[in-house]
């Protein structure tokens, strides 16, 4: 017997051809995310992986692969020969743990025969087993509709004993599909934003826009925190910093009040874009959920889009604050996001913003700034950074 953890691969196996890329880049990223850790061999074998390591280190190395886009469930498991004996042994040495562990008192074995060359059908092996558990721990009963536990056997090359499916976050592995550039701001929204474009296979990097001396250099550092976070699930992420200050003040000197908020995010945008056609990004990521605030009704959306031709992902747009709030809350971003420091869309933020631009107005107002420049300008005096 030898243990091992099981991962369960989820969406990646309705790939059909490209099944093996995914998987490939699935198992890159595990071995990225336990190098530190250590582990002694990585397989696949009939639709799972499998990691073979130190069982000391192995609930340091569930909860870093909780963290991976791409697995559904892990499983600590014993694997063990197809002897009948052998598998009887694996089954009472897991329900012996999940006795003292867990304190349950009822169960159910739940048989799955990959390799159907193995004489036993999964039915009567689940017979079999239940009767060698009842046997030997007289505290147990069989509940086949409601129990504590269910004892799983998987029967394939070798056979997998397990009883706990830790929940993962699923989707696909970072990267799988292409890069995106995530606005990331100091709320709430953003980060979860990043978080789910990363569940869908984009590899993220940030774009975060301060007004120093306006805004503090602490305010800036909190967003790099909610950055750090998000790396614990998509690696090692590329933080490009901008003062757009300059920016705002010819915004404020030169164009209507009310439209102080909607041409701002119109040069966030802009910059966005020509970091993103200077680096390979493929789309842009906002946190933006409809009708939340007054540059997000369908108008400005209008608006904002229409300043630049990239893609725009928003993955938020129809989700409830409450929905978001709950998502920040589970990924950990949340007791940051709260944290009261100012950000730019506070500087110059109008008494009465416009809620129902129209494009050909926002147009006309910025003929009064040289657009291009300030973009260029902005680009040129950025700062980046590596967050891990």
């Amino acid at each position: 017997m030898k243990r091992v953890i099981s991962v369960s691969i989820g969406e990646i196996a309705l790939k059909g051809l490209n099944r093996g890329y995914f998987e490939d880049s699935l198992i890159k990223q595990i071995i990225k995310n336990l190098k530190d850790i250590g582990f002694d061999n990585i397989y696949k074998e009939q639709g799972k992986i499998y990691i073979e390591g130190d069982p000391e280190n192995y609930p340091e190395m569930i909860n870093r692969l909780k963290k991976i886009f791409g697995l559904v469930h892990i499983s600590p498991c014993i694997r063990t020969s197809k002897e009948i004996e052998d598998i009887q042994k694996a089954a009472k040495t897991i329900m012996a743990e999940a006795i003292e562990n867990k304190q349950v008192k009822t169960f159910k074995v739940e048989t799955n025969r990959t390799d159907k060359s193995f004489p036993i059908k999964s039915p009567e092996l689940s017979r079999r087993l239940g009767g060698t558990i009842l046997k030997e721990f007289k505290v147990l009963k069989v509940d086949v509709h409601n129990p504590d536990t269910y004892l799983y056997v998987d029967i394939k090359d070798k056979v997998y004993v397990y009883t706990e499916k830790i929940k993962a976050y699923g989707g696909l592995p970072v990267g799988s599909n292409g890069k995106g550039l995530l606005l990331l701001s100091g709320g709430i929204d953003s980060p979860v934003a990043g978080f789910l474009m990363g569940k869908r296979g984009l590899a993220i990097d940030c774009v975060h826009y301060h007004s120093y001396p306006f805004t503090s250099e602490r305010s800036e550092e909190k967003v790099k925190d909610l950055a750090r976070i998000l790396a614990r699930y998509m690696g090692k992420i590329k933080f490009y910093s901008v003062n757009i200050l300059p920016i705002q003040k010819e915004i404020n000197q030169k164009c209507p009040e009310r439209e102080m908020t909607i041409i701002s995010r119109r040069f966030m945008m802009r910059i966005a874009e020509k970091i993103a056609e200077k680096n390979g990004y493929k789309a842009l990521i906002t946190g933006e959920s409809l009708g939340q605030v007054a540059s997000q009704t369908i108008e400005g959306i209008t608006v904002t889009n229409s300043s630049v031709d990239i893609p725009v992902l928003r993955p938020l747009i129809g989700m409830d604050k409450v929905d978001i709030v709950d998502i920040a809350k589970d990924i950990e971003t949340y007791e940051t996001s709260i944290l009261p420091f100012d950000d730019c869309c506070t500087v110059f933020l109008p008494k009465h913003p416009v809620t129902k631009p129209r494009v050909e107005d926002i147009e006309r107002s910025e003929e009064n700034l040289n657009v291009e420049e300030l973009v260029e300008e902005a680009v040129a005096n950025m700062k980046v950074y590596t967050i891990e």
